[in-house]
């Protein structure tokens, strides 16, 4: 029989939640969504090939001239990363985006190893063991861990900071949590609204040396950081930032608005499971008595957002773990009772039984993997500026294809939603997206190219599928792609 105490040890935690991350760093491939593949893998990738993707480098052909407030510091660190694995010979796709995962895996155990520290530091043994199980293991953290988000890849950063805060022996440490928490800023441009929680705490107990050297160390990092970076690129320091804030004030407003005013709670909620989650809610609300100085930042990082009208539910994500943590410090207080005592047992019970075959689900779930497998199936060709008709005259949405998986930053798509034939496109590959009328859809095109013949069979994931067939407006379709010659 195995005995507790191994569920007691902070080793194990660690343990248990790196060999998730590896796995998932490893069996897990594509990306979530647009920007954590797009504005980064794509962006960074395409640097490190003398091209640039996004066309967001003045001196590039195509450039708007002007800043769009992408922060290069994240881009900036993915750049170096393919630099790197170019000049020693690595080159294919998948097997960079392999280290790219793991990199990432073990940078998020900064996650784990600091919300424990950080939560037996303000609270007691036991309540750290709880928060590290749930951060090392929630069905969430190690999936989201090792894709390409800004607000993921803040979070070690962040937390970081915070224990350098906590333990505070110095001015120098109020320096150091301060600019590691700026780098924070740096990664992701609203995680200064967490920043600005911080400094209002110290304001609000008086403690003016510790806010002074707390923005001093802010200053210092987002300096470097954004402010030589963007001077370097654009001449002036800032560049980035002030052009981020100029579009959020203006068109940001009205991108993806969003009415549901308590959407990040219920994602917050939702993420840690019924019923665990609402009780990790009355937690969080009860903790604000005794943890103020990690509940004022998260509150107001949340209150922010909700106030905004651009609402997705990754952006709440960089505070999850201070959640987690506030939620098991504050509930911890009601364990005293009986009742809530029952409660809490039948709730973290529960929560892994619904939480284990989650986690497992998710570490080996690919996504996007109809997308980056027909364009794979390029990679390694002679041609390098291939040209691809993409078909959707079925039943399918045509979406971008990740052309980082191709090795090809010079390969041109033509969109097609009708059966037809343009004489001045002359493709090299014809990607038939969707499986409606697909045989009537092969005949058609044999007719104008007779050497076309099957290449590659590219189908979704079951992740890509269940998604798609709960909300068929995400694109994750069925792919063949079809060679002309």
């Amino acid at each position: 029989m195995v005995s507790k105490n191994i569920f007691s040890s902070y080793k194990v935690i660690l343990i248990v939640g790196l060999f998730f991350r590896i796995l998932t760093a490893i069996f897990s491939e594509g990306y979530g969504m647009h920007d954590d593949h797009f504005l980064t893998i794509e962006a960074s990738s395409s640097w490190a090939n003398n091209y640039d993707y996004n066309h967001w480098l003045p001196w590039t052909e195509g450039s708007t001239g002007k800043p769009e407030g992408h922060s290069f510091t994240y881009v900036g660190l993915n750049y170096l990363f393919f630099a790197s694995c170019k000049l020693i010979g690595l080159n294919d796709p998948k097997i960079l985006m392999i280290f790219n995962r793991l990199l990432h895996a073990l940078l998020s155990m900064l996650v784990v190893y600091f919300g424990i520290k950080i939560t037996e530091k303000v609270s007691n043994r036991k309540n750290a063991i709880n928060v590290g199980w749930i951060l090392a293991l929630l069905w969430l953290m190690p999936f989201m861990s090792v894709r390409n988000l800004v607000e993921m890849a803040s979070i070690p950063f962040l937390m970081w900071g915070i224990w350098f805060l906590l333990e505070a022996k110095g001015r120098s440490a109020f320096v150091y949590g301060g600019a590691l928490i700026g780098l924070a800023i740096s990664f992701r441009y609203q995680v200064a609204i967490f920043t600005i929680g911080l400094a209002g705490y110290y304001l609000l107990k008086r403690q003016f040396s510790a806010f002074f050297y707390f923005c001093l160390g802010n200053i210092i990092s987002f300096s470097i950081t954004q402010g030589i970076v963007d001077y370097f690129i654009w001449g002036y320091p800032f560049a980035e930032f002030i052009g981020y804030v100029s579009y959020n004030m203006t068109e940001g407003t009205t991108y993806l608005p969003n009415t549901n005013y308590f959407m990040y709670f219920y994602v917050l909620f939702g993420v840690l499971l019924f019923p665990f989650g609402l009780l990790m809610g009355v937690g969080f609300f009860r903790s604000v008595k005794k943890q103020l100085f990690l509940f004022i930042p998260t509150a107001a990082f949340i209150l922010f957002h909700t106030w905004y009208p651009n609402r997705q539910e990754r952006f709440i994500l960089s505070i999850l773990p201070f959640f987690i943590i506030l939620g098991v410090i504050g509930f911890d207080t009601l364990r005293e009772r009986s009742f809530w005592n029952k409660t809490w047992n039948f709730s973290w019970k529960f929560f892994w039984i619904l939480n284990i075959p989650l986690l497992v689900f998710f570490t080996f779930a690919s996504t996007k993997k109809s997308r980056i497998n027909a364009m794979y199936s390029l990679y390694g060709t002679t041609k390098s500026n291939p040209q691809i008709l993409m078909e959707g005259s079925g039943d399918a949405s045509l979406s971008m294809m990740p052309k980082f998986y191709a090795n090809t930053w010079h390969a041109s798509f033509k969109e097609v939603t009708e059966k037809s034939i343009d004489s001045t496109f002359k493709p090299d590959y014809v990607f038939f997206c969707g499986k409606g009328e697909l045989k009537h859809r092969v005949q058609f095109y044999k007719k104008q190219y007779p050497k076309l013949h099957l290449y590659k069979i590219c189908a979704p994931s079951s992740i890509d599928q269940i998604v798609h067939d709960l909300n068929p407006r995400n694109v994750n379709e069925y792919i063949e792609v079809w060679k002309v010659n």
